[in-house]
């Protein structure tokens, strides 16, 4: 049998995290067992659609460097896989359902259905539910309804206090009894499937084996049973996954804390293999020390059986942050500038150096990179080196006891810096020292003056380093600008 896996979005916003970690788990466990992973959009709630939001939702997917091997674009035998192209199927399987005496037709006013849920709500009842006034209805006024137009929907019949059994490769053996199921709604007025309906004749057609879904549809799970079962149909293995959570709160993820949206943290500067990278573990445990993977090592390791059985696990901002951090950190400056061209342009961010010599970019990152967490971060780093620093005089003195020493501490640099022939490094750092101990200035005083000039920032890398990359023109240039103050 073929593995095959699937990720549903539905294009009623922008892709959570939460989702790229579920749809990452699916690619994985069809990667591994060398079968295929399919997209489909169920855009059937068209109250919430948001329009653009199917191709967003594609784009962030590709963004984060998955494919699919069957869906929208890559097209597969069992197209098409936009559920909006597939009402005809929904309603013949309904239709189906009705004649089997599993469905039948409901002419009940939404005005009624509210009333009768705030009344069951109003008597304290555990569960709302339809009463089944319409399954009561005769042949005859049902074919009459139907004949003059009277708006309607198709429902599941439910059995009656029966316990629904379902195996969980995660959680084990489930039972839901059906006092607490509703008689789901299968096919809506305006002649769209419901989730329940299309999800279930969709993964039935599209032969799907595996589904791994958030744990909060366990609920909804016996509806589906049901509907398998209805239709004489094997239901697939299911897979309910943990939820994510704020490390301190007992909810799932809410924006409330920052972001949620794939789009929103790569925005900010994520990089996509450090996102995936901490995702992989928000429910999964290798059952070793190991904490980077790549996608490679992801696949070949990724088990159902170390998934975690709670229903939340902790989305924790910090460590994110840290393991995007490292990834920064160990890239080579070749590297992680293609990354940061990468990012500027899909979030069409001005970034400085795009127009410097590659070389000099290097050099820069290789100086900077370890104080990066974010790509988003980089100007802010290093903007000193390709444009002038914006001084107040208050700040270019605040490390000398008064303006006359900080403008004799100034002097000497350029004095000193004006009679280097060979602007190396090593050198100047040398001679700077000599200096400041032949005029018995404090290292913090005149260093820290002399930064503030060349960068207008009082935390940097090493000073000489700076130099070394601004050259001598520049440098003796800022000097003379900041003694003008």
């Amino acid at each position: 049998m073929e593995v095959r896996t699937r990720m549903a979005p539905s294009p009623t916003g922008e892709y959570h995290v939460g989702h790229i970690r579920t749809l990452m788990y699916n690619y994985a466990f069809a990667r591994q067992n060398k079968g295929k992973f399919i997209l489909r959009i169920e855009d059937t709630d068209r109250e919430r659609y948001v329009p653009g939001a199917v191709e967003r939702i594609q784009d962030v997917i590709k963004m984060m460097g998955f494919e699919w091997d069957e869906g929208p674009g890559a097209g597969g035998p069992h197209a098409p896989y936009t559920q909006s192209e597939r009402l005809d199927l929904y309603k013949k399987y309904a239709l189906e359902l009705v004649e089997k005496g599993h469905a039948y037709y409901c002419f009940c006013t939404e005005e009624r259905l509210s009333k009768l849920r705030e009344e069951q709500k109003a008597s304290g009842s555990e569960f709302t539910k339809y009463d089944r006034l319409c399954l009561n209805l005769k042949k005859e006024e049902i074919e009459e309804k139907l004949k003059t137009g009277v708006p309607h929907v198709i429902r599941m019949k439910v059995p009656d206090n029966e316990d629904i059994s379902f195996d969980d490769l995660i959680l084990g053996k489930i039972t839901i009894n059906t006092s607490s199921v509703d008689d789901q709604v299968l096919l809506k007025t305006d002649g769209f499937p419901t989730y329940h309906m299309a999800v279930v004749v969709d993964d039935h057609l599209m032969k799907i084996t595996h589904i791994m879904r958030g744990n909060d549809w366990v609920p909804s799970t016996p509806k589906h049973v049901l509907l398998y079962r209805f239709f004489g149909w094997e239901p697939p293995a299911f897979v309910h996954l943990p939820n994510l959570k704020e490390v301190e709160g007992t909810r799932k993820l809410s924006k409330r804390y920052g972001s949620v949206s794939v789009i929103e943290f790569l925005t900010e500067g994520y990089l996509p293999v450090a996102l995936n990278n901490f995702l992989m573990f928000l429910g999964w445990n290798p059952g070793t020390e190991k904490e980077i993977y790549s996608m490679e090592e992801f696949i070949k390791d990724f088990s159902v059986d170390h998934i975690q059985k709670t229903d939340l696990v902790a989305f924790d901002r910090q460590k994110l942050l840290w393991i995007n951090g490292m990834y920064i950190r160990n890239m080579p400056a070749e590297e992680l500038w293609k990354e940061l061209q990468i990012w500027a342009k899909r979030f069409d961010v001005f970034l400085h150096g795009k127009d410097a010599g590659e070389k000099v970019v290097y050099s820069i990152l290789d100086l900077v990179k370890d104080r990066m967490k974010l790509l988003s971060e980089y100007n802010s780093l290093v903007h000193y080196f390709f444009e002038d620093p914006a001084i107040e005089k208050e700040e270019l003195f605040s490390y000398v006891s008064d303006v006359s020493r900080g403008k004799e501490i100034l002097e000497g640099f350029k004095s000193l810096f004006l009679e280097v022939k060979e602007w190396d490094v090593s050198k100047l750092d040398a001679i700077a020292h000599e200096f400041i101990a032949s005029k018995e200035y404090k290292p913090k005083e005149a260093f820290m003056t002399l930064r503030i000039v060349l960068t207008g920032e009082t935390a940097t890398p090493q000073i000489f380093d700076i130099l070394g990359i601004l050259g001598k023109e520049s440098v003796l240039k800022r000097l003379d600008s900041a003694l003008k103050i």
